[in-house]
C-alpha cells in the first residue's frame, strides 16, 4: 500500500485532527456550551447589578437636572427608630435648660403639636445644660438624632440652638442627610412653640414651606457597573477557554495520547494547527456573542463603540490566551493542575489589571522597554484596551470609538503613546510571540518519556532541511548531565546467545543483508546518564544507569519474537528504542534496512510499523470506527482507503457491532482488541507491543497477524509467550539471557522432566493414606530413578525427573506402562518444566550475579534478636563470634528464599541455629559487634546450645560449576536431619499443610 507523503499527508493529518477537536467539543457538550455561552451569563449579572444601582438611586436628585423642585410644608420630627443607625432604647431627641418654666412648657408643646403625631414623654430626655448633653452623648452614643438647646434670657427674649450629627449615612442605596431629616424638624417646632410663648396664643399660625434651587445635576458621570465589573468580568469570561484549552493539551500529554501519535507519524505543525484553528473557531463565535449580548442588553459600551473595535479587540485578546496556553501545556504534566494554574493567572491577570487602571506604563513618563514587557502579558493589553473604550463612552455625551478613530490617541496627544490600533499592534505581535515560544518549548522540554531537543537545535541545517535534525537529549534543561559511561563488554556465558552475537556480528561485518530478516540490532546499548539538578537551596546527583548493555540478536520475519524479564530487565527500554521512543546511546538497529539513529530512516520506519503499547491510548469520548479513522488518516492511508481499512479491521478484531461505540464504555479486553487494531493499520511489516492483556481471541489475532510481518511481543505471562511465540528471549539487568524455542529453553534451563501418575479409583477402604495405597508406585521411582514425588494425593503423583536421567526414561517408562495393572495406573503424562520456572531460574541466576558484582547486601534477622548483613542468595549463614571449645566449627543456620512475581530474590525465614557440619561452606557476615552490638558475645554464650565460628566461603559456593551440584546436595541431605527437628521448620510444615505457606525447595545449587 503506497501511503500519503509530503503536503497530502500534512493536510490529511491536519483535516484528521481537527476533525477530533470537533467530535471531543460536540462529545463535552457542556464545557463547549460553558464555553461560547458564558458570556451571557457576565453580561446579565453586570445588567442586573447595574439596574439595581439605577433603582437605588432613583430616589437621589443628585444624577438629574431638577427643572421644578418640590415644596415641602412642615416636616415632622420623625421617631428615632426611623434614623438608619440607632441603637435602642432611642429618644427622639433631647433638651437642656429644664430649670425654666418657660423652656418646659415649651417643650412640652413641641411634644403636643408635633405633625402628625404627638412624641411620648418616654422618648424625650431633659438636662439642665448643653455640658451635660455632652456627656450624656459620649456615654450613648448613636440613641438620638439631635438635641435642642434653650436659654431664657428675659420676659421677651428665649434663645435655642440645634444639635445634630451632619454626616450623610448611606444605606442599601438610600442616603440620609440629618439636614433636611432631623436639623429642619427640630428647628422649626423651637421656632413655632418659643413664638406661640411670647406672643400668648397658643393657636397661632406658624406654617413653613422650602424647596431648593433649580440646577442642572450635580454627579455628571453617574457610577457604570459595566465599567467597575466590566474589566473583571471579561478576563474572567475569556479564563473559561483558557483552561479548558490548556486542560485538553495537557490530558492528551499525560495519557501518552499524542505520543502514541508521533509514533504514528504525525507532523508536528499539523498537531499544533489544529488546535489553532478548532480554538480559534471557538473563540470566534464566543467573542461574537460577546458583543451581540452586549448589544441586546443595551450597553452603552457596545452600542457607541464600533462592533468591529470591540470585537477585534476580545477576539485577539482571546488568541493571545490560547497560544500562552501553548506554551504553559509544556511545563505542566498533569491535568488536573491545569485548573490551578489558570486560577493563577486569572489572579495575576486581575491584579496586573488594577495596575494598568492607573496608566502604567502607558503614558509618556514611563520608557518604551518598559511599555513592551509589560504588553507581552496579554491581559495588559486588554486591559488597557478596555480603558479607552470604557472611558470613550463613560458620559452621556460620549460618542465611542469609531472604526476610523481607532489610531486617534486619547486626549488628542501629538506624542502618541497609546491608541486602539496600538493596541491591536501589540496583541497580534505577543500572539506570535507566544506561539513561536510554545512550539520552542515543546521541542526541548523533556516529554513524557523524559526526551527533548537541544537549545539550539532550530541553528543546526539539518533540522531546517529534514536531514540528521532530529537528535534527541535526555533530562531536563536545567541539569547538567555528565558523560555516559560506555558500557562494558561481557561475553555472554550462554551457548545461543553467544552464537546469536556471533552470527549478527559476522552479518554486519560482511555486510550482508538477510531478505528474510526484519530487525537487526547491532550491539543496542542504552544508558541514562547521570544528572545534577541545580535546585534553589540543594543540588541533586543522579548516577548513570544501563538499562541495555549491548544488545544482539536478528528477528526474523513471519515470526512472533517474546522478549521476557522481570521488571528493570530492559524489554520496555529496547522497544521504545526501536520505535523512536527514545534515542540510542550506542550501537544501532536495522529494521528492513532502515537504521534507527538516522531521521530519514526513522520516518521510514514509522511508516512500516505498528504499536500496541502497554497501556490503551484510547480516547474515551470516540468509537473505534474515529479511533481507526484518525490513526489511519495520520499514518498516511489514501482516504479512498481508509474506510475498507477500518471496516475490516474491526471485523478481525470482532468489533464491528461495537464500532459506533465510545471507548470510555468498552470492557478492557475491548479496548485492547481496539489497540491491537490501531496497530495493524497500513498492513505494518514490524508490528511491536507491550503487555498485551488479553486472552483466546486476541491470541488468534495475534496468530493470524504474524503473516508477512514480524512481531515483537513483551509479557508476564508465560502461558502467553508458550503458546505464540515462535522463539523467546529473556533478558535480565540490561543482557539478553537465553534465546531460543520454547522447547529450547524448557529443556535447558528447567528443572527437568515433569512425571505425573494418574490413578484409577480405588475399592479400597477409604481410611487408608494414599502414601500407603500408593507406597510400590513410590518405590518405583525411588529405586530407578532416585526421585521422589513433588506432589502427591489419592488421584495423582507428581515426579520431577532430572535431567542427567533423561538416558534411563525410555526403558523406564516402558517397565511403568506394562505394570500399569499392578499399580492401579488409569494414566501416565511427561512433560517438561514450565517456562514460568526457567524465567525464574533465570531471573535468579541474573540477581545474584548482580549481587555479587555489586555487593548488595540484605539484612538477616535472627530469632534471637541478632541482625547479620548477608549477601543476597547466600544460603549456609555462620554465626560471627559463636565459636567454643566444644564446637570449634561454629554455628550457621539455613536462609530461606523466595522469588517474586519479577524474580527479586527476598528472605522469608531461616532454620533454627544448628552446628556446621562438615564440608558446608558457609558464608560469614561481618561481626555485629564491628556494628555496634556490645555486649553479643555475652548474650550468645549465654545461650544453652553450643555455637562456633564458620568460615565465609560464599563466593568459592556460588562459583561452583553444575558438576558440583552433588557435593551440594550432599551437604543438604546431611543438615537435613537437624533441620527437621528445629523448631522453625516444623512451624512451617504446619503452615504448609494449612495452605498459608509453600512448600521450602531444597536448592542444589
Amino acid at each position: 500500500m503506497i501511503l500519503q507523503q509530503g503536503l497530502p499527508l500534512l493536510y490529511q493529518q491536519f483535516t484528521a485532527l481537527f476533525k477530533k477537536n470537533l467530535l471531543l467539543s460536540w462529545r463535552n457538550k457542556r464545557s463547549t456550551c460553558l464555553q461560547l455561552f458564558s458570556s451571557f451569563f457576565f453580561i446579565l449579572v453586570i445588567f442586573c447589578i447595574e439596574e439595581a444601582m439605577k433603582a437605588s438611586e432613583a430616589s437621589s436628585s443628585a444624577y438629574k437636572n431638577v427643572t421644578d423642585p418640590m415644596l415641602l410644608f412642615s416636616p415632622p420630627i420623625l421617631p428615632c427608630e426611623d434614623k438608619f443607625f440607632v441603637k435602642l432604647p432611642c429618644y427622639d431627641f433631647v433638651w437642656s435648660g429644664n430649670n425654666s418654666r418657660r423652656v418646659t412648657d415649651i417643650v412640652s408643646a413641641i411634644m403636643a403639636n408635633n405633625p402628625g403625631r404627638p412624641i411620648p414623654t418616654n422618648k424625650v430626655q431633659s438636662f439642665k445644660g448643653p455640658e451635660e448633653v455632652d456627656a450624656w452623648f459620649m456615654s450613648h452614643p448613636l440613641q438620638v438624632p439631635g438635641a435642642l438647646h434653650f436659654a431664657e434670657r428675659n420676659a421677651t427674649v428665649v434663645s435655642y440652638g440645634v444639635q445634630t450629627n451632619s454626616s450623610s449615612e448611606e444605606k442599601r442605596g438610600r442616603i440620609e442627610d440629618p439636614t433636611f431629616k432631623f436639623l429642619i424638624p427640630l428647628q422649626i417646632a423651637a421656632e413655632r412653640e418659643i413664638a406661640r410663648s411670647l406672643i400668648g396664643d397658643p393657636k397661632f399660625g406658624w406654617s413653613f414651606g422650602f424647596k431648593e434651587f433649580a440646577r442642572p445635576t450635580i454627579i455628571g458621570e453617574a457610577i457604570s457597573a459595566l465599567k467597575v465589573m466590566g474589566p473583571i468580568f471579561f478576563l474572567a469570561f475569556s479564563m473559561f477557554g483558557f483552561v479548558l484549552q490548556l486542560g485538553s493539551l495537557v490530558t492528551e500529554k499525560e495519557l501518552k495520547l499524542r505520543q502514541a501519535m508521533t509514533m504514528m507519524g504525525v507532523f508536528d505543525t499539523a498537531y499544533w494547527l489544529s488546535w489553532l484553528i478548532w480554538e480559534g473557531l471557538l473563540t470566534f463565535v464566543s467573542s461574537l456573542f460577546l458583543v451581540l449580548f452586549g448589544m441586546i442588553f443595551q450597553f452603552d459600551f457596545f452600542l457607541k463603540n464600533s462592533f468591529f473595535v470591540v470585537f477585534l479587540l476580545f477576539l485577539l485578546f482571546q488568541f493571545n490566551m490560547i497560544s500562552l496556553a501553548f506554551v504553559l501545556s509544556s511545563f505542566i504534566s498533569k491535568s488536573s493542575s491545569a485548573t490551578t494554574v489558570g486560577f493563577l493567572v486569572f489572579l495575576i491577570s486581575f491584579i496586573l489589571q488594577i495596575v494598568s487602571a492607573t496608566g502604567f506604563p502607558y503614558s509618556s513618563a514611563y520608557s518604551a522597554s518598559r511599555r513592551a514587557i509589560w504588553s507581552l502579558f496579554p491581559p495588559n493589553t486588554f486591559s488597557a484596551g478596555l480603558k479607552l473604550l470604557l472611558d470613550a463612552t463613560s458620559t452621556p455625551e460620549s460618542s465611542g470609538i469609531s472604526w476610523s478613530e481607532r489610531a486617534v490617541c486619547e486626549g488628542g496627544m501629538s506624542t502618541c503613546v497609546i491608541s486602539v490600533d496600538i493596541i491591536y499592534q501589540w496583541q497580534v505581535g505577543s500572539f506570535l510571540f507566544w506561539f513561536v515560544l510554545a512550539m520552542y518549548f515543546d521541542n526541548i522540554i523533556p516529554n513524557a518519556s523524559g526526551v527533548r531537543k537541544p537549545i539550539f537545535y532550530f541553528l543546526t541545517p539539518g533540522y531546517w532541511t529534514g536531514k540528521g535534525g532530529n537528535k534527541m537529549e535526555e533530562g531536563s534543561i536545567f541539569s547538567c548531565i555528565g558523560s555516559v559511561p560506555p558500557v562494558e563488554h561481557v561475553a555472554s556465558e550462554d551457548q545461543d546467545v553467544l552464537e546469536e552475537e556471533t552470527l549478527v556480528k559476522q552479518q554486519a561485518m560482511d555486510g550482508i543483508v538477510d531478505p528474510n530478516i526484519a530487525v537487526q540490532i547491532h550491539g543496542l546499548a542504552k544508558t541514562y546518564p547521570g544528572t545534577t539538578k541545580l535546585g534553589c537551596c540543594k543540588c541533586t546527583k543522579t548516577s548513570p544507569f544501563h538499562a541495555v548493555k549491548g544488545l544482539w540478536m536478528n528477528i526474523a520475519k513471519d515470526q512472533l519474537f517474546c522478549m521476557l524479564g522481570p521488571n528493570g530487565a530492559g524489554k520496555t527500554t529496547s522497544i521504545s528504542c526501536l520505535t523512536g521512543i527514545n534515542p540510542i546511546t550506542g550501537g544501532d538497529a536495522l529494521i528492513y534496512g532502515d537504521s534507527v539513529r538516522s531521521s530519514v530512516g526513522m520516518s521510514n520506519i514509522r511508516k512500516m510499523i505498528g504499536v500496541c503499547p502497554q497501556f490503551d491510548i484510547l480516547w474515551d469520548a470516540l468509537s473505534s470506527e474515529e479511533h481507526l479513522h484518525l490513526f489511519a488518516s495520520i499514518k498516511g492511508l489514501p482516504p479512498p482507503s481508509i474506510n475498507s481499512t477500518a471496516e475490516k479491521l474491526l471485523a478481525d478484531v470482532k468489533l464491528t457491532g461495537a464500532a459506533k461505540v465510545r471507548a470510555g464504555s468498552y470492557s478492557g479486553g475491548m479496548k485492547r482488541r481496539l489497540s491491537v487494531a490501531v496497530a495493524l493499520i497500513g498492513d505494518p511489516k514490524l508490528t511491536t507491543g507491550m503487555d498485551p492483556i488479553t486472552r483466546r481471541h486476541v491470541w488468534d489475532i495475534i496468530q493470524e497477524s504474524k503473516k508477512g510481518r514480524a512481531i515483537i511481543l513483551t509479557t508476564h505471562s508465560m502461558e502467553e509467550a508458550d503458546i505464540l511465540s515462535d522463539r523467546i528471549g529473556i533478558m535480565a539487568k540490561g543482557r539478553l539471557r537465553c534465546i531460543g524455542t520454547s522447547i529450547r529453553l524448557k529443556s535447558r534451563f528447567g528443572t527437568g522432566f515433569v512425571a505425573t501418575v494418574s490413578f484409577t479409583e480405588s475399592k479400597k477402604d477409604n481410611s487408608n493414606a494414599s502414601g500407603d495405597s500408593h507406597e510400590p508406585v513410590k518405590r518405583f521411582f525411588n529405586e530407578h530413578l532416585k526421585v521422589e514425588p513433588a506432589d502427591e494425593n489419592k488421584a495423582f503423583m507428581t515426579f520431577v525427573i532430572p535431567h542427567d536421567k533423561e538416558k534411563l526414561l525410555t526403558g523406564f517408562f516402558e517397565e511403568l506402562e506394562n505394570r500399569e495393572s499392578e499399580f492401579g495406573i488409569s494414566d501416565i503424562q511427561l512433560g517438561l518444566a514450565t517456562l514460568e520456572e526457567v524465567f525464574l531460574n533465570i531471573a535468579r541466576r541474573a540477581e545474584l550475579e548482580n549481587a555479587t558484582t555489586e555487593g548488595i547486601m540484605v539484612t538477616l534477622d535472627l530469632v534471637s534478636g541478632i541482625s547479620l548483613e548477608i549477601p543476597v542468595g547466600a544460603r549456609f549463614v555462620g554465626i560471627p563470634d559463636t565459636e567454643s571449645a566444644e564446637n570449634p566449627s561454629g554455628v550457621m543456620v539455613e536462609v530461606y528464599w523466595q522469588q517474586d512475581g519479577s524474580g527479586s530474590m527476598c528472605i522469608t525465614g531461616h532454620s533454627s541455629e544448628m552446628r556446621v557440619p562438615q564440608n558446608v561452606l558457609v558464608t560469614r557476615p561481618p561481626s555485629p559487634n564491628a556494628l555496634g552490638h556490645k555486649g553479643l558475645r555475652q548474650a550468645v554464650r549465654g545461650r544453652k546450645e553450643p555455637m562456633s565460628v564458620a568460615s565465609n566461603r560464599a563466593r568459592k559456593l556460588r562459583s561452583r560449576g553444575p558438576g558440583d551440584r552433588g557435593a551440594v546436595t550432599e551437604v543438604a541431605e546431611q543438615l537435613h536431619t537437624e533441620i527437621t527437628k528445629s523448631t522453625h521448620y516444623k512451624g512451617r510444615r504446619r503452615d504448609m499443610k494449612k495452605g498459608t505457606l509453600k512448600p521450602l525447595k531444597r536448592a542444589t545449587h
